[in-house]
C-alpha cells in the first residue's frame, strides 16, 4: 500500500503557510473562530480543504452550490468566493448565532449576495428543494452538520446535484475513530455506515482523501 503522510502539527501549519493561498477574510474567520469558539472551532474544516472546494466548485464551472452546515461560514465563503457572479450558494443552518457570525464574514467579503441562507433543519430545506422541482439542478453539495444525519443528507443532496456534479462529505475519518471497533458512539457509527455505503454505491464515483478530517468526493453518474 502506498504511503499516507500522518499530519503533525507542524506539517499541519506548514501546508497552511505555502499550500493555501487563503483570502483574508478567510484567514480572519479562521482565526477568530479559534478565539472565540474554543474546542467547537475543530468543526470548521482546514484552510486546505476550503482551498479545495474553490477549486473544486471552478473546475466544475458551478453555477449552483449547496451546504448543509454554515457554523461560521468558512466552507461557504471559500465556495462563493469561487462561484462567477450569478452563482449562488443555498446554506443550510440551524443557529442564528453561528449564521450571524457568517452573515458578517460573507459581507466583508463582498459575496453576500451569493449567499442564499436557509434557516431550519437541514432535511426540511432539502425535501422542499426536491418538492420545488430542483433536483438535478446543483452543481456541487457540501456535507459537514451532525453526522447521525449524514445518510439523509446525502441521498439528498444526491438527488439534487446533477449528473457530472459532486457531492463532498466532510469528517470522513473522524479522528481515526471509523477504525476503532470499540467506539460505537452514535456519530461515529454513521460516519462508519455511510462510508462504507458510499463505497458500494454505484450512483457515483468515490474517492475518500485524507484532507482535514477526511473529505469523500462523490461524482454523480448518468
Amino acid at each position: 500500500m502506498g504511503r499516507t503522510n500522518k499530519i503533525t502539527a507542524e506539517l499541519a501549519q506548514y501546508i497552511a503557510d505555502v499550500g493555501v493561498r487563503e483570502h483574508p477574510v478567510l484567514a480572519r474567520c479562521r482565526h477568530e473562530t479559534h478565539e472565540v469558539q474554543g474546542d467547537l472551532a475543530r468543526m470548521q474544516i482546514s484552510p486546505e480543504q476550503g482551498a479545495f472546494l474553490g477549486i473544486l466548485a471552478r473546475l466544475l464551472g458551478a453555477r449552483r452550490t449547496l451546504e448543509v452546515g454554515v457554523f461560521t461560514g468558512y466552507s461557504s465563503l471559500s465556495v462563493a468566493l469561487a462561484l462567477a457572479d450569478g452563482g449562488s450558494v443555498t446554506a443550510c443552518e440551524m443557529s442564528e448565532e453561528y449564521a450571524g457570525i457568517a452573515e458578517d464574514y460573507w459581507v466583508e467579503a463582498g459575496v453576500r449576495d451569493r449567499i442564499d441562507l436557509r434557516m431550519g433543519p437541514a432535511r426540511r430545506t432539502l425535501d422542499r428543494l426536491i418538492a420545488d422541482g430542483e433536483s438535478g439542478h446543483y452543481d456541487l453539495a457540501f456535507i459537514d452538520a451532525d453526522k447521525t444525519r449524514y445518510d439523509d443528507y446525502y441521498e439528498r443532496c444526491l438527488e439534487l446535484v446533477r449528473t457530472g456534479g459532486v457531492v463532498a462529505v466532510d469528517n470522513t475519518l473522524w479522528d481515526g475513530a471509523v477504525i476503532d471497533d470499540e467506539d460505537q458512539s452514535a456519530d461515529t457509527v454513521a460516519i462508519r455506515s455511510l462510508n462504507v455505503k458510499i463505497h458500494a454505491d454505484d450512483r457515483v464515483e468515490t474517492v475518500l482523501t485524507t484532507i482535514g478530517d477526511g473529505l469523500t468526493i462523490c461524482l454523480k453518474r448518468g
